[in-house]
């Protein structure tokens, strides 16, 4: 068991290393270079194996298991009953919140990145819930200075229906200013490279939700880069502020003006990316959210805080129901209910009207495929 104070050894992970390219791999060595093992599993497995048998293939026994949202949607059968404590991760905690909190029911912990949902996991029944905001690896943004050759840096999706609003504004700063190829994709470092070669990064964000703090307004300010970014922002909620850290614009016209302005005024966009890089680097590093988790652990011990270790087993049936559902894994969302059919009429229903719904979404998506 684990105890109060005890420090992790190993860390399971279930989900492998590189199916979160940024976020795993920065927890990942954040852990190893302080002697926890990370232990990620392959992504041969079924998506409802059995717990006991993810325990098997550890090196030796786990004192967490982490569960990251993923293009892996593996949930483990017994996941409820793990004997030791468990953790997800939900990056956009902003998405599909309801069913994320459904799905938080089965772990011990919940991590949310984003300002005021940990409250909201709290006031929907979840003791567990953390707020740990993206986070940047410290060793890509400490190299010597590079010149600064882009007028402006860009790394990002520009494509589909969450983001017109950015593919605009990125050809208008193209057509206007001498930019990286923001078509092309880019390694980590990479991403590292443009913005330290880069005066001012400016942030368009999803178009339902423009405010997000997401990892490029981190990785901006890191790199010495200025951060222009739209008003009103989950960086004020996390002690940024405007003119002090970052520029901030409340209209799209702004843009522009603010950014020729900036460009010609040097020392005060020096003076705002120094202030933003050293407070990014000081507070906001995976070492820096390794250690605030750890100590969040470490408080709690070996409690099992997950909602569903004190339910019903057709209730708990019908949380990992839902994953499998909204996820679509049909097989395993089918193999649920059956365990809930016979012991509950409310999970009963509910259940078969989540089943409908996935098969409905399955055969909609193959009707557009095939018609295309």
């Amino acid at each position: 068991m684990i105890s109060s104070g005890t420090r992790p050894t190993l860390i399971l992970c279930l989900c492998p290393e590189s199916y979160h390219w940024k976020l795993i791999p920065g927890y990942a060595a954040s852990f190893r270079r302080r002697g926890i093992e990370f232990f990620c599993i392959d992504d041969t497995l079924p998506l409802d194996v059995p717990l006991e048998e993810i325990f098997r293939l550890c090196p030796s026994k786990p004192s967490y298991v982490f569960h990251f949202e993923s293009a892996f949607p593996l949930l483990p059968q017994g996941l409820a009953h793990s004997p030791v404590p468990t953790v997800c991760f939900h990056p956009d905690t902003y998405a599909f919140t309801r069913r994320r909190i459904r799905w938080s029911y089965l772990f011990d912990h919940v991590i949310v990145f984003h300002p005021g949902y940990d409250q909201i996991f709290a006031r929907a029944g979840h003791p567990g819930a953390l707020l740990l905001p993206h986070a940047v690896r410290r060793e890509f943004f400490t190299a010597p200075e590079h010149p600064r050759e882009y007028e402006i840096g860009w790394v990002g999706k520009s494509s589909g229906p969450l983001y017109r609003r950015r593919a605009e504004w990125l050809a208008k700063l193209t057509a206007n200013f001498h930019t990286n190829d923001w078509t092309r994709e880019y390694s980590l470092e990479e991403v590292a490279d443009v913005y330290r070669r880069s005066r001012i990064i400016v942030n368009i964000g999803r178009d339902d939700f423009p405010q997000d703090a997401n990892i490029r307004v981190f990785e901006a300010m890191a790199s010495g880069a200025l951060l222009l970014t739209s008003l009103p922002t989950e960086l004020s909620a996390l002690g940024f502020q405007d003119g002090v850290h970052f520029v901030g614009y409340r209209d799209e016209a702004e843009i522009l003006p603010l950014v020729r302005n900036f460009l010609a005024d040097e020392p005060a966009r020096s003076r705002i990316a120094l202030a933003a890089g050293a407070k990014t680097l000081a507070e906001h590093t995976y070492d820096s959210r390794v250690d605030h988790l750890l100590a969040h652990l470490e408080l709690t011990g070996d409690q099992k805080l997950a909602p569903v270790r004190t339910w019903p087993e057709a209730r708990a049936h019908l949380m990992a129901l839902d994953f499998y559902a909204s996820h679509g894994v049909l097989n395993s969302a089918v193999s649920e209910y059956k365990r809930i059919v016979g012991h509950s009429l409310h999970e009963t229903f509910e259940g078969a009207n989540l089943l409908a719904r996935a098969f409905l979404k399955r055969v909609t998506s193959v009707s557009r495929q095939f018609l295309r």
